[in-house]
């Protein structure tokens, strides 16, 4: 709707500096933001400055606001939904969590060759071999019961050599993490990168054309200037993000990352069927908050069944209390049922009141994920698109002034 080759040229210009601008913010505060949601912000203010309100697609507007909601949920459910899988088939087995570790880890391993599989089918050959995501997840199965396969022997072979706790279970999952990781990368180098360049060869195109078109062609240096620019950009800004997220929201071993990165895939290959325009950094980050908040809960309820524990044996010896809390902490999840079921049976007391539960609830919550974290963040998504919008017209008006006579 805009017709005029400069003005376009300056909108272009203007969303870019904006974006450019709040990501910069924005990481120097530790907010891990959306670059997609930052240019989304900044195309938008700069088009309304240059051809006022109806210029914008507000269905499309409306659809990404709503995914600052559906991105962090469903990465949040899903990566708890894999953690949860993983406690209650291997953590979970107590003296058989290495046997049973060999039996869960090479299907987790087959899930993620499926899920990137399927991603990079649907992203990445999209241009040569255009296809529907029935055929990608078929292609994506194919290839995750083939990786399934080979890993399952080599799975089973480590296990003899590690250790029948969380640490050892957890050295399985360190290849599997470092590929989910590399191809998550990829996936959201793939994604961002091309955010970022767009309103470049759109510039570029114009310029060259004389004119505006619907597609763009993108030029080689254009692709070398978002490479260059996501390598130097890691090095530089990486380290903070990497620590606000991987360290400082809750608490991230092996099997909880791999968890995150999974979801992060799967997550996409979803939104990307229900054609909903999520963020790829929402998700990751989603993810971080629904393995920290399954913790949390998870925790809670154990520290209920070991206060319930220390109130059936009120009165008697302490070593007794100890030798049956060192029981029951090794002990399966079956097991640890059975054991509870037993105790209440021999004892005849009640379990802790509700007033109770509460509080401890609360004291375990705020010690596995920081709400401070919580909050910044969230306020970070929310001021987004408005805040880089408002910049960009801003700018747009600022070029505009010092080009025209």
């Amino acid at each position: 709707m805009i017709s005029n080759t400069d003005a376009f040229v300056w909108v272009m210009l203007a969303a870019l500096l904006a974006a450019a601008i709040w990501l910069n913010i924005a990481t120097a505060i530790g907010a891990p933001v959306s670059t997609t949601h930052s240019i989304v912000g900044g195309v938008l203010g700069a088009g309304i400055a240059s051809g006022g309100m109806d210029i914008a697609n507000w269905g499309k507007v409306g659809q990404i606001a709503a995914s600052w909601v559906i991105s962090p949920m469903m990465g949040g459910i899903i990566a708890a939904a894999f953690l949860y899988f993983i406690k209650h088939t291997i953590t979970y087995r107590g003296k058989k969590m290495a046997e049973s570790a060999g039996k869960s880890v090479p299907i987790l391993v087959g899930i993620m060759a499926w899920a990137f599989s399927t991603y990079l089918v649907l992203k990445g050959l999209k241009k040569i071999w255009p296809t529907d995501i029935q055929t990608a997840l078929a292609i994506g199965a194919g290839i995750g019961v083939f990786v399934y396969l080979v890993i399952r022997p080599i799975i089973g072979q480590r296990v003899k050599l590690i250790s029948n706790d969380k640490q050892g279970v957890n050295r399985l999952f360190v290849l599997p993490l470092i590929c989910a990781a590399a191809l998550l990368s990829f996936a959201h180098g793939a994604n961002d990168v091309a955010n970022a360049v767009g309103p470049l060869a759109a510039i570029n195109d114009a310029i060259i054309q004389g004119a505006i078109s619907s597609k763009a062609t993108i030029p080689l240096w254009v692709m070398m200037v978002g490479a260059i620019g996501i390598a130097v950009g890691l090095a530089l800004y990486g380290p903070k993000l990497i620590r606000t997220v991987g360290t400082e929201i809750t608490e991230l071993d092996q099997m909880r990352a791999f968890c995150v990165a999974l979801s992060a895939a799967i997550t996409v290959i979803l939104a990307t069927h229900l054609g909903l325009p999520v963020s790829s950094t929402h998700v990751a980050v989603g993810g971080v908050f629904g393995v920290g908040f399954l913790r949390e809960y998870l925790k809670t309820t154990y520290t209920q069944m070991v206060v319930d524990i220390q109130h059936h044996y009120h009165g008697e010896e302490e070593h007794k209390v100890e030798e049956f809390l060192k029981e029951f902490k090794i002990a399966s999840i079956d097991e640890k049922a059975s054991m509870l079921k037993e105790l209440k049976a021999r004892t005849g007391k009640t379990q802790l009141t509700k007033k109770e539960r509460k509080r401890l609830q609360g004291v375990y919550r705020h010690e596995l994920v920081k709400r401070t974290h919580l909050r910044r963040i969230i306020a970070a998504w929310l001021v987004t698109v408005p805040l880089s919008g408002l910049m960009a017209a801003f700018l747009y008006f600022t070029i505009r002034g010092m080009m025209l006579p």
